[in-house]
């Protein structure tokens, strides 16, 4: 197991990397402590978890909504919880995201940690401090940057996931390659056969390195004034994508991304052999490529996105693999440049 301590802004947050679940008891108080897990977690590991307080909540998308975070309160309410007592999120991103923004409305904000449960979870979900919901059809409208007090990285939980969402985590993993890390893109490319068939060995190598990733740039732009923007690859798309198809997170990445460099491409100048080497990646890992969307329904999504100032969105592009830039595109340019894909 190895122990980080990262200082963010108001929080000092703890990584415990490659940490089992059983050893919870000796990183949170389980007198002084609520965990809030879904219906899958309480299946599979549920009998690990006895003598802890629970409180229960649906497995899936549906999950992240202020109902939700109702009954998260009502369950700390039962519980007695006070100022003191740390909640702990057990399972995907979905259900990390509702934990913390739940707990950090709690009587104005408790401590909570997280051990998160996919591989999308590990890789990006539960890093950065991110909390929120989602309202109508817009996705993470309602949220906060708050840092968790610990991060439990368990490697085997993932090893256990069904096929298609193993897939689903590694569209961060690309992302991340295509944003900061070249090599890690190479690497990628070599290791795919093992990377598909959950070797434990590839599987640690990739959490880690996401896990460096988007700590370092979390570190330096906590408040997303500057390069934290460039998490956001594949995303302002790839959320418009998500909510009109109800995807999965990571299949509406993929195909944000793939069009994110076709963009590039015309503005960036990025090479086309660079989006066919992405586009290659991505299906190598079995998520899709494909814009099939109404591009209309996504446009009028676009115009109420979070990343956008007056009549501009500030979207992340790649000056090539490995480096990327923001850029501010203009409403009526971004709705020209959909119709081209």
């Amino acid at each position: 197991m190895l122990k980080q301590i990262h200082q963010f802004q108001q929080q000092e947050t703890t990584y415990y990397l490659g940490e089992s679940l059983l050893q919870l008891g000796n990183h949170v108080d389980r007198n002084r402590a609520v965990l809030v897990i879904d219906e899958n977690v309480e299946y599979h590991h549920g009998h690990h978890l006895r003598d802890w307080k629970k409180i229960v909540v649906t497995a899936g998308e549906d999950v992240k909504n202020m109902a939700t975070v109702e009954k998260i309160i009502d369950g700390l309410i039962s519980f007695e919880a006070d100022r003191k007592t740390t909640l702990v999120g057990i399972g995907g991103g979905m259900l990390t995201d509702v934990a913390g923004f739940a707990a950090s409305i709690y009587m104005r904000g408790i401590p909570f940690g997280f051990v998160p449960t996919t591989l999308l979870a590990q890789v990006d979900a539960s890093i950065g401090g991110k909390n929120g919901v989602s309202h109508g059809k817009q996705k993470n409208l309602l949220g906060i940057i708050r840092q968790p007090a610990f991060i439990l990285f368990d490697y085997s939980l993932p090893l256990t996931m069904p096929a298609e969402e193993w897939h689903n985590g590694f569209a961060e993993i690309i992302k991340y390659a295509c944003i900061m890390d070249a090599e890690l893109f190479d690497y990628l490319e070599v290791n795919k056969e093992k990377a598909l068939a959950r070797d434990v060995t590839v599987l640690e190598y990739l959490v880690n390195k996401s896990v460096a990733a988007k700590t370092k740039v979390v570190l330096e732009d906590e408040l997303e004034n500057g390069p934290r923007r460039w998490l956001n690859f594949g995303h302002t798309l790839g959320h418009a994508v998500e909510k009109l198809e109800h995807i999965a997170h990571g299949k509406a990445v993929a195909i944000g991304m793939v069009a994110a460099t076709r963009f590039s491409e015309k503005l960036m100048n990025l090479p086309a052999d660079q989006t066919i080497r992405l586009i290659k990646l991505i299906s190598d890992y079995q998520l899709p490529v494909a814009f099939t969307s109404d591009k209309d329904a996504v446009f009028d999504i676009f115009k109420l996105d979070k990343k956008r100032e007056k009549d501009v969105i500030h979207f992340v592009l790649l000056e090539q693999i490995g480096k990327a830039t923001t850029m501010p595109i203009p409403i009526a340019e971004l709705k020209l440049l959909l119709q081209e894909l």
